[in-house]
């Protein structure tokens, strides 16, 4: 029987190589965790959603401040953004998280951790810095990185992306935005409300592409109200940066030449799995430009070494990533036979106001052929929400044929936690009757959950063949009032 230095070796640090570096090590695998990165967290806690969510906060902070009249308070002009303090803000808040993620905790936990770049040297070993490891079963968990696109001129320029958008020195006073998607909109809402002149430059003729139109469109106006400045269908054609002023030039919706300039330029368009100088060509493991070729175990052409999080090109999310751990734990240390499922994996934008998303969208059960209705419940008439001062959007249910739950996208405030009762429903197959009949706290933003289920289960609770059936049972007796026009 071959030996083998350690039982599981995990390459990254992130969410998915975390997660299974944790669990592995307290089921007693003897485990090693290989990071690139002088730090654990991956690109979530360094470059991502941590720092993002913190600066939304401090974001919508001073932009509450700026409205204190809409709500009956004396109107108040804060002085301008300290930038420097919100990038203190944001480190403070890593440094905190990253005590879980730490060396010190996963040594605790049974796990050795090393730091440096490990390549492949054949299809059970790695090298590190001189030294070869071996385990018996590995997972390639090394993340992604921002990709530039092949824009003339963008390479001689210094664009930023979002490993640097978190740490300026100060506040841009003008910001332009290259692409719309998830962190384009929450960066260009955040940096218009701490006071940047925002552009946002859209290839396609919507903001978050992946989202239902109508929803999206919602945000975006919301975003404009905000100062925000939409060019969309447009087909970029150079960049260039003059005396520290970056140009972007392209055709607009009319296909005419638009240029604009701003002091800083952010590209947020797309990623690019980390499988550079890993060594997989030499020992056969298949991958393309997306990422790691898998089958439904997470498993590579090599059925001991498994791929998690974004390094496989495809749901770009830390809960994805963690989600995937968790199976490679099922699969390599457990031997416990386990499928990824994403049917209901969720995804928020945390622009406000938030959208969120579980299950197939409207697009989606349109293009998969589905016979499909539409159950829609707006914001403004929740009660919270009007309380809130906060009624844009609404909650859109997809029943397929049988009124079975094909996917739920809510655009509000708080999208992101009412999400989760969904989360619950979908995913615990929870009938709708249920969840109409079960009772929510008022007034919270809950109740919207609760109504739009109630809206699908009213017709057939108050039809005439049940009025009919108490009329002859019971002898009810019908209307009591007749509205005027209805005489």
């Amino acid at each position: 029987m071959t030996s083998f230095d350690y039982d599981m070796g995990v390459l990254g640090g992130g969410s998915a190589g975390l997660t299974l570096c944790s669990g592995a090590a307290q089921l007693g695998a003897k485990t090693i965790l290989i990071e690139k990165e002088p730090v654990l967290g991956g690109d979530c806690l360094h470059y991502g959603c941590v720092p993002s969510k913190t600066l939304i906060k401090s974001a919508a902070v001073y932009h509450l401040i700026n409205s204190a009249a809409r709500f009956g308070l004396p109107a108040i002009q804060p002085p301008p953004v300290d930038f420097a303090k919100v990038v203190e803000r944001i480190k403070s808040v890593i440094a905190v998280i990253q005590k879980h993620d730490s060396e010190e905790r996963f040594c605790s936990l049974g796990a050795a951790v090393r730091f440096g770049a490990a390549r492949f040297v054949d299809e059970h070993t790695v090298e590190l810095e001189g030294k070869r490891i071996s385990a018996k079963a590995w997972l390639i968990a090394t993340g992604s990185s921002p990709a530039a696109p092949p824009v003339p001129g963008l390479d001689n320029t210094s664009y930023l992306t979002n490993k640097e958008i978190f740490y300026l020195d100060r506040l841009p006073q003008s910001l332009i935005v290259l692409g719309a998607g998830p962190i384009a909109i929450e960066m260009a809402q955040a940096f218009a409300r701490l006071g940047s002149q925002v552009s946002v430059v859209q290839r396609s003729g919507q903001i978050l592409s992946k989202e239902d139109k109508d929803l999206a469109d919602i945000a975006m106006g919301a975003l404009e109200r905000e100062g925000v400045r939409f060019y969309l269908n447009t087909k970029v054609s150079k960049a260039r940066e003059v005396y520290g002023k970056l140009h972007l030039a392209f055709n607009d919706a009319e296909d005419k030449e638009v240029e604009i300039s701003g002091e800083r330029l952010l590209v947020a368009l797309g990623r690019k799995a980390n499988l550079e100088d890993l060594g997989l060509e030499e020992i056969g493991v298949e991958y393309d430009a997306k990422g790691l070729k898998l089958d439904k175990h997470l498993r590579t052409s090599h059925k001991h070494i498994f791929g998690a999080g974004d390094v496989t090109g495809g749901h770009q999310f830390t809960h994805a990533a963690g989600y995937e751990g968790g199976v490679v734990l099922a699969n390599a240390v457990l031997h416990l036979p386990r499928k990824a499922d994403y049917t209901w994996l969720p995804h928020v934008t945390f622009c406000a106001p938030e959208l969120a998303s579980i299950g197939m969208n409207e697009a989606e059960a349109k293009k998969a052929g589905h016979k499909y209705s539409v159950w829609t419940e707006d914001f403004i008439a929740n009660d919270r929400a009007l309380a809130e001062g906060e009624t844009d959007g609404k909650l859109k249910l997809i029943l397929d044929k049988n009124e079975k739950i094909l996917g739920v996208q809510i655009l509000g405030l708080h999208a992101g936690e009412l999400i989760n009762e969904w989360v619950a429903v979908a995913g615990g197959k929870l009938k709708l009757s249920t969840l109409a009949g079960l009772s929510h706290p008022y007034p919270t933003l809950g109740e919207i959950n609760k109504r739009a289920a109630g809206d699908v289960m009213a017709p057939k609770l108050f039809s005439d063949f049940v009025k009919k059936g108490l009329e002859l049972f019971f002898s009810t007796r019908g209307r009591a009032c007749t509205p005027p026009e209805e005489k």
